[in-house]
C-alpha cells in the first residue's frame, strides 16, 4: 500500500476515534443538522507536465460551488475535500468537478459522496468532523481498489448499493468524455435556465452542435439521475 494511501486511513480512523470518544464523553452531542461531503483526488495528476493548469481548473470549480473557501480545500497537491451543505446538490456538483477535470486531456478524478450528520464545524473543512466526512473519507479509499471513479455511503446501506449501481452505469459514459463533451456539461450546469443557442453563443459553435454534444454526453441521462438521486437521498434527512 502507497504512503498517500495509508495516510488517508490514517486521517480518517483518527477521525472516526474522535468521533466516537466525544460522543462517549458528552464533549458534544450528535447533531441532527444533515450534510454532503465530496472528498476526491485526479487520477495521473503526475503525468502532467504543468500542474498549475488542473490546480487552477479545481480551485475554480470548487469556489464555484461554494465561494467561501472555509468549505472547500486542496491538500497534498491533488486531493480535495468539499461540503455541499444543500445534499440534494451532491450528486450534480460531483458531475460537474467531474467535467472541469475532464476538460484537461488525459485528466480524470475519483469522487467519493458522504451523507451524514455534521457534529463538529472547524474553520477549515478539513477541521471540520461528522459521519459525511468519515464516510466520504473512508469510501475513497474503496475507489481505487475497485476501479470506480464515483461512490457515495451513507448510514443506509441498501440506499447506496443502488445508488451506486447508477453511478457505475452512469460512468460507463461520463469516463469516456472527451473534451468538448466534458465542456457542455460544465456549461449545461452552470447555466441551467440557459437555451442552446445561448450555450451555443459561449462557446462559439452552432445550435446543432450544443445539441449534438449534449446528446453524445449523456447530459439526459444525468439530469434525469439528479432527479432520482433527490428523490432517494430525501429518505436521510
Amino acid at each position: 500500500m502507497n504512503i498517500p494511501i495509508l495516510r488517508h486511513i490514517l486521517i480518517y480512523s483518527i477521525k472516526k476515534e474522535f468521533l466516537n470518544k466525544c460522543h462517549l464523553k458528552g464533549i458534544f452531542k450528535f447533531s441532527n443538522i444533515m450534510t454532503s461531503v465530496i472528498t476526491g483526488d485526479i487520477i495521473k495528476s503526475t503525468a502532467q507536465k504543468n500542474p498549475e493548469i488542473w490546480i487552477s481548473a479545481l480551485k475554480k470549480s470548487l469556489s464555484n460551488i461554494d465561494m467561501n473557501d472555509n468549505y472547500w480545500e486542496i491538500y497534498r497537491g491533488d486531493s480535495f475535500q468539499i461540503e455541499i451543505t444543500d445534499t440534494s446538490k451532491s450528486f450534480l456538483n460531483a458531475v460537474y468537478i467531474k467535467a472541469c477535470v475532464k476538460m484537461i486531456s488525459d485528466l480524470d478524478v475519483r469522487l467519493a459522496i458522504g451523507i451524514g450528520n455534521k457534529t463538529y464545524q472547524g474553520n477549515k473543512v478539513s477541521e471540520s468532523n461528522g459521519e459525511a466526512f468519515v464516510f466520504s473519507g473512508e469510501t475513497l479509499e474503496t475507489l481505487k481498489k475497485e476501479k470506480q471513479n464515483l461512490r457515495i455511503k451513507t448510514k443506509n446501506s441498501k440506499l447506496d448499493n443502488e445508488l451506486n449501481l447508477y453511478f457505475k452505469l452512469a460512468l460507463s459514459f461520463m469516463n469516456n468524455w472527451t473534451k468538448n463533451s466534458a465542456e457542455i456539461i460544465k456549461l449545461s450546469i452552470e447555466n441551467p435556465n440557459a437555451l442552446q443557442h445561448e450555450l451555443a453563443e459561449l462557446i462559439g459553435i452552432k445550435q446543432d452542435a450544443v445539441s449534438k454534444r449534449q446528446k453524445r454526453a449523456g447530459l439526459e441521462s444525468i439530469l434525469e439521475l439528479n432527479q432520482m438521486y433527490q428523490q432517494k437521498i430525501a429518505i436521510l434527512s
